[in-house]
């Protein structure tokens, strides 16, 4: 939906690479190890991006990352 794509935009580069990586279903110890940052550090750019993008919870950011296009299933 375009109008996802454009809250998109409101995400740094890393939002967008710690919300992928929690719709792939990566716990927030391996989204960390994965990007080489201490796991307090995901808590928080996962906590902006459900601010960011008006989300209620780690679910909703799912379901956003796949209605926006940002994932694709089988990625």
């Amino acid at each position: 939906m375009p109008a996802q794509r454009g809250r998109l935009a409101a995400l740094t580069e890393r939002e967008r690479e710690v919300l992928a990586l929690v719709a792939r279903g990566l716990a927030n110890g391996d989204i960390a190890a994965r990007l080489f940052v201490g796991e307090t550090t995901v808590k928080t750019h996962l906590g902006r991006v459900l601010t960011k993008l008006g989300l209620r919870d780690r679910i909703h950011a799912v379901i956003f990352a796949y209605e926006s296009g940002l994932i694709r299933a089988g990625d």
